[in-house]
C-alpha cells in the first residue's frame, strides 16, 4: 500500500476521524483489518477533499459506513458475484469486498471523478476481486459487462422501486438484489410492490444485518429474480 497518508498528516488533518473500534475491525474484516484501516483512510482525507464524503461523516466513518456496509455479506452466499451500483466512495462494495474475499465485486458507478478515486483505492489496497466499471446500472454497456451477476447491492441510491428496474436486469434468474435502506423498508416494499413486480422481482422481504455487532440495527431489503 502507498505512503499517501503519513500518518502525521492524517492525524494533523482536523478532519475528527472516528477512533477506531479495533478488536470489531479485526473480527470484520480478518486477514484484511489493515487494508479496511487503510481504506477509512482514504475515505477520512482524500474523499472528504474530493467531495465524495461530507466532513460531518467522518466521526462515524467506522459504524455507519464501513462496518454497516461490511455485514451486509450476512445476506450474500459464499463464492458469488456482486455488482454495486451507485457505488460513489465504494459503499458499500469496497467494505464488502474486504470482508468477504471470496466474492467478486464490480463496482458500477457513472461519475468519473468517483471512478478514479475507487480505480486508485483499488490500486493502493490491491484488491483482486474488486472491477471498477463507470456507467448507470441501465447503461447498455453496463448490463454486457456485468449483467447476470447473482448479486446487486446498492446504498442510498435511489427509491426501492427505481432500484429494483436497475438492480434485477443485471441479476441472473434467481439471483438477488440486496439493498440498504432504513427502517422504513417495509412502507418502501409495500409502496411499491407493483413496480417490483413488473421488474420481476419476488418475494421481497426486509431482513437485519450486523445485529451482533452493530448497536445500530442495518437492514437489507433482499427481492429475488423470476
Amino acid at each position: 500500500m502507498s505512503e499517501h497518508f503519513a500518518e502525521t498528516d492524517y492525524n494533523e488533518a482536523g478532519l475528527g476521524a472516528s477512533p477506531e473500534p479495533a478488536e470489531l475491525v479485526e473480527r470484520v474484516f480478518g486477514a484484511n483489518a489493515d487494508k479496511a484501516r487503510e481504506y477509512h483512510r482514504w475515505l477520512a482525507q482524500e474523499a472528504t477533499v474530493r467531495g465524495l464524503i461530507g466532513p460531518r461523516e467522518t466521526p462515524k466513518l467506522w459504524d455507519r459506513h464501513i462496518i454497516n456496509s461490511a455485514v451486509v455479506g450476512e445476506a450474500i452466499g459464499k463464492d458469488l458475484v456482486v455488482a454495486d451500483i451507485g457505488s460513489g466512495a465504494g459503499l458499500p462494495g469496497i467494505p464488502l469486498a474486504l470482508a468477504r474475499p471470496d466474492l467478486t465485486v464490480y463496482l458500477v458507478e457513472p461519475l468519473l471523478r468517483r471512478t478514479t478515486f475507487l480505480s486508485e483505492v483499488v490500486e493502493d489496497l490491491s484488491l483482486s476481486n474488486v472491477i471498477v466499471v463507470r456507467g448507470r446500472a441501465e447503461d447498455k454497456e453496463v448490463l454486457e459487462k456485468v449483467g447476470g451477476v447473482d448479486v446487486v447491492t446498492s446504498r442510498a441510491v435511489a427509491p426501492l422501486g427505481k432500484l429494483a428496474r436497475w438492480s434485477l436486469p443485471l441479476v441472473h434468474s434467481g439471483g438477488v438484489m440486496v439493498a440498504l435502506k432504513g427502517s422504513s423498508a417495509g412502507e418502501e416494499i409495500e409502496r411499491d410492490s407493483k413496480i417490483i413486480q413488473k421488474a420481476k422481482g419476488l418475494n421481497p422481504r426486509v431482513v437485519e444485518v450486523g445485529s451482533s455487532i452493530l448497536d445500530t440495527p442495518t437492514y437489507v431489503v433482499i427481492i429475488k429474480k423470476k
